[in-house]
């Protein structure tokens, strides 16, 4: 089958970052799908693999990586019960397994959702992974309860971005929650708007100055990037007892200045469940189906802001190197290879 994938780490910018091969269709484990891959997106977890060198190809080898998909399933493993062949999924994919950026992917039925109907197969892919991310932080990391959070308020650093995008939608259409999010240009303030946000302040400028003007001070922080360079103001606006979630990948981090507070911090990453194999893998099955569910009837709208064209090595160098300019509004996404 044909696929995009490299052999060496490095930057994009370089000739051969991404390239076209062919590789062997992946063998099916007893829950898995084997799904024709119709659309994907990217994320910043794609960079971060791509460029890192302990997660790299070994000598000689290619690998395939992408982290979002939607397709069609053709084939089914010998214990699969939640899906046959015909049914349209989408999906975020294992990140210890082979990625979606290829013609056939094999994925775990159990992360797997119904694909949106409102939805084509290039836009649903670009949901999976930024839903899951913003629904698990809110509702798993922040402790939250749908229809909860009435008379609190949460501050989202990194509003515009994929699952800033998703997590502003949440907190507005599923809690009470009043809904502060950062935006740095005219046009991610604009966005963040859109999405539903509340109040919008400006994460290149104090944070604790902005949020004292607007009189609130939040029970809950989503910080999406830049964790490290915020924590001081986060803890000094955020309510005692308040609750910290992060998804990014700070240097170094000092935790003993939450105490006097008594905050709780807690990390956010998607594939865990997948990764680990854990006791409760299909809740993000179900997860998808509700995601599905909220975009069909309309309560979501989708974030995808761009299609590249077809899964091709240069449209999808071209969406990582978007990817890593950090200027990627809501999400981009890519059909999937032709034949």
């Amino acid at each position: 089958m044909k696929a995009i994938g490299y052999t060496q780490a490095g930057p994009i910018s370089v000739t051969d970052a991404l390239i076209e091969l062919e590789i062997e269709k992946p063998q099916l484990g007893p829950r898995d799908l084997l799904v024709e891959v119709k659309g994907i997106s990217v994320n910043p977890v794609d960079v971060k693999v791509r460029i890192s060198q302990e997660m790299g190809p070994e000598p000689g080898t290619s690998k395939v990586i992408g982290y979002d998909a939607a397709g069609i399933v053709r084939e089914v493993g010998s214990e699969v019960r939640l899906f046959k062949v015909g049914d349209e999924v989408f999906y975020a994919g294992d990140i210890t397994r082979q990625g979606t950026n290829a013609e056939f992917h094999a994925v775990d039925e159990r992360i797997v959702g119904k694909k949106p109907a409102s939805l084509d197969f290039a836009e649903a892919a670009g949901m999976p992974l930024t839903s899951i991310t913003a629904w698990e932080l809110l509702f798993d990391s922040l402790g939250l309860k749908e229809g909860e959070g009435t008379g609190e308020s949460i501050l989202i650093i990194g509003g515009a971005g994929g699952v800033g995008s998703i997590l502003i939608q949440l907190a507005k259409k599923l809690t009470g929650l009043t809904v502060i999010a950062t935006a740095s240009r005219p046009d991610t303030v604009e966005w963040v708007k859109k999405m539903g946000a509340d109040h919008v302040i400006n994460h290149r400028e104090s944070l604790v100055e902005q949020m004292q003007a607007l009189g609130i001070a939040p029970k809950y922080v989503a910080s999406l990037n830049g964790t490290e360079e915020h924590l001081p103001a986060i803890i000094e606006l955020i309510q005692p007892r308040g609750h910290i979630a992060l998804i990014d990948d700070p240097e170094t981090l000092d935790a003993t200045a939450l105490k006097p507070k008594s905050l709780s911090l807690r990390w956010e990453f998607m594939f865990a469940r997948s990764m680990f194999q854990t006791d409760d893998i299909e809740e993000q099955h179900r997860l998808l189906n509700r995601i599905a569910e909220l975009l069909d009837d309309g309560t979501l709208v989708s974030t995808v802001t761009a299609n590249l064209g077809s899964l091709t090595a240069e449209n999808l160098k071209q969406a990582h190197a978007l990817q890593e300019s950090g200027r990627v509004i809501g999400k981009n996404v890519l059909s999937g290879i032709e034949a």
